[in-house]
């Protein structure tokens, strides 16, 4: 029976039960940290992925985004688009759903994709004008630098590294994903 679960179930179970050991773990790090405060309207709305760690659910995609919309229950709507191999490939998309777990900041957030499965989702790096966003797990795990454009200046996508590597990010497993005018 084991056989028939998909992978993503079986290391979500194995980390569940402790058998997997995370980057946070493994090197001792502190707790993550958020931003302060995200103010969900400013927040609300399409991210363009800049860069990730890869993940075999987003294999070969590229022009990533991430729209997000208010709910009336309080909740937020979430759609991943991508295209499958080339900017002008075919698009994927999934829908999922995030529910805000720090109501005083509004920084953790929780998502999921397989319910009833919730992943941790905070937002660790934030631009004064919501021009960019920084999402993180505490495992240090998983990471997406997003942007309001497909582009974002060298000189500030430069800093958000480095400070993730403050973080103690392993910044050289991130991967730049290809948007139209940043290939």
């Amino acid at each position: 029976m084991l056989r028939r679960l998909p992978k993503l179930l079986l290391r979500t179970l194995a980390r569940a039960a402790g058998l997997a050991t995370t980057t946070t773990a493994r090197h001792h790090l502190p707790p993550l940290r958020t931003v302060p405060r995200v103010e969900l309207s400013r927040y609300l709305g399409t991210w363009y992925e800049l860069a990730t760690f890869p993940k075999s659910f987003e294999r070969g995609c590229t022009g990533s985004t991430a729209t997000y919309t208010l709910r009336s229950d309080g909740e937020i709507d979430v759609l991943n688009r991508c295209r499958v191999g080339a900017l002008d490939g075919k698009e994927r998309s999934a829908k999922g759903r995030a529910r805000v777990i720090d109501r005083a900041t509004n920084a953790k957030l929780e998502v999921s994709f397989f319910r009833p499965f919730w992943s941790d989702y905070w937002v660790i790096d934030l631009g004064a004008d919501y021009e960019y966003a920084v999402v993180g797990h505490p495992s240090r795990d998983y990471l997406w630098i997003l942007s309001r454009t497909p582009t974002l200046a060298p000189a500030v996508y430069d800093a958000i590294v480095e400070r993730l590597r403050a973080q103690g990010y392993e910044v050289d497993r991130l991967k730049r994903t290809r948007q139209l005018g940043n290939p």
